[in-house]
Parts: structure tokens; sequence; C-alpha cells
């Protein structure tokens, strides 16, 4: 009882699109109207600039961080793995949007890999510095982070309950950015740029949407 109840708490603080809530707050926009049409932090700081990216990309950390660790001290890794990935299904897909579609998880992925195994988690992220240092592609530093998680925790002897979060995290982060592969293939990937902002309304894949349109 006490791990489902954790694992529900996970799905409802993933659920949490502060990208979408501080937008609407501060600019009293939809954020998934521009960009790449995510709520998550890469797109809010791409549109908006850091200082509301940043809190973003912190909130959606901390609600992965939150519900793994609490998880994985009160019952088991095992349970902090299906919180973790429990908040990362809401953010996909959240129920505070109605299911339509959220963020690819990479941040709250990235949170509930600090919770149930933070040396794993902290190489992971170091991982996603380096390379989005290196080649300034968000999507890039992502997916290789993702997929440098399985192989950590194996290194490090983790137990099977985090080195399979590990693979199927991956899995489902590199799925989640199989348009951005095919930008990376055809060289048409937009490459970060930390002192410009993109233009509201632009970017790939960006369409008009009216209001309650589907985002699927």
């Amino acid at each position: 009882m006490t791990t489902a109840l954790l694992v529900a708490a996970g799905y409802v603080l993933g659920s949490m699109p502060w990208g979408y809530w501080l937008v609407r707050l501060v600019k009293r926009d939809d954020i998934r109207r521009h960009g790449s049409g995510n709520v998550g932090g890469t797109n809010v700081w791409r549109v908006y600039g850091w200082r509301l990216g940043l809190p973003v990309i912190f909130l959606d950390t901390a609600k992965g961080f939150a519900p793994a660790l609490v998880a994985t001290l009160v019952v088991s890794h095992l349970a902090g793995v299906l919180a973790g990935a429990a908040a990362m299904l809401g953010h996909w897909r959240p129920l505070f949007l109605r299911w339509q579609r959220g963020g690819k998880m990479v941040a709250t992925c990235g949170g509930a890999f600090l919770g149930v195994a933070p040396v794993v988690g902290g190489i992971g992220a170091g991982v996603w510095i380096l390379v989005f240092l290196l080649f300034r592609y968000a999507s890039l530093a992502s997916m290789l982070a993702a997929l440098s998680l399985p192989v950590i925790a194996v290194l490090l002897g983790e137990p099977w309950p985090v080195i399979a979060f590990g693979g199927a995290a991956a899995v489902a982060v590199v799925v989640l950015h199989r348009a951005n592969i095919a930008r990376l293939r055809s060289g048409t990937e937009n490459r970060f740029n930390f002192r410009g902002q993109t233009p509201k309304g632009s970017g790939p894949g960006t369409t008009a949407r009216l209001p309650g349109e589907p985002l699927a």
C-alpha cells in the first residue's frame, strides 16, 4: 500500500507542468505555442531565456528527485524506481494538462536517478553537461546522458532495479527524441544559443495551435 501511494504521488508530482504554469503566470502566454511545443525547461529557455528556463529545469528535476528519494528511503530501491518512473510518466503525459503532450522527461529522469542512485545520476548529469558544452545540442546531450545511465549503474554495481530503470529510461528518452535524431542526421537540428532567444512561434516542428487543440 505504501509503495502504491508513493507511486501515485510520483505521478501527481511529475504531472505538474512548471514550464506551462510559470510562462502563464509571468508572460501570460502558452509555451506550447512556441519552439518545440514542449513544456520542458529547454524550450522555455530557448523562447524566454534563462530567467524562466532555469527555474523550470530545477523544478522539473525536483519533481523526479523528491518521490524517488522518499520511496527509496522509506521502502526500497524498487519503490524508488517505480516512483521516479511514475514522475517521468507524469511529465510526459501530465494530469494537469489533461494528458496532452508534456515534456521529454530528461530533467525529471535526472532527478529520479539522483534520488535512487545519486552517484549514477551525478555522473549522468556530468555526461550531459560535457556533451552539451562540446556540441551545444541539448537533444544529443540528453540522449547520450540517458544511454550512459544503465552502463554506469552496471559498472558501479547498483541493485537490479536501478540497472533496469536505467535501461528503460534510456529507451524512453531516445524514443521521445526521434524527431531530433532525424534533424541531427540531416544537419537541421538547432544548436542552443545562450545569448539569443528563439522567436516565439518558430522552431523545429512548430505549428500554430488553437486553445484546447491536442498536441499529440
